[in-house]
């Protein structure tokens, strides 16, 4: 998934949703399910059809953890760094819960490793 992306000054609100859709290789219902509206209005939004309000802008950026700047005009990266989306939170809990607490302690010990891995490599020159 790319994270920074020169896009053309004139390209719509709605058509950076569509990118955003295909960067996270979510189908249209998948992407309205979960932030909770129709698929009928992600189809007529990404036509152009439909305006972009504020509330909707709160509810991407919040679930998908999309930075508002691209979402409104194109600049800058696409996600924001200092944010999981919501529906990959929720995802990890809901499996994490369902197994055993061995295999919960091992995760927690693979996250660990994982996150003092990548501070190392993010060092690096």
């Amino acid at each position: 998934m790319k994270t920074l992306r020169k896009l053309p000054e004139d390209i719509s609100i709605n058509k950076r949703i569509v990118i955003l859709r295909h960067d996270l290789k979510l189908t249209q219902a998948e992407f309205a399910q979960k932030i909770y509206i129709s698929t009928s209005f992600i189809a007529q939004l990404e036509l152009g059809q439909r305006k972009v309000n504020d509330r909707l802008i709160k509810l991407i950026n919040t679930t998908f953890g999309v930075n508002e700047g691209w979402l409104r005009t194109g600049e800058g990266e696409i996600f924001r760094k200092d944010m999981t989306p919501d529906y990959k939170m929720d995802e990890v809990e809901a499996i994490f819960k369902k197994l055993n607490p061995f295999f919960q302690d091992f995760i927690l010990d693979q996250l660990r490793k994982l996150l003092e891995y990548e501070t190392k490599v993010e060092k690096k020159p």
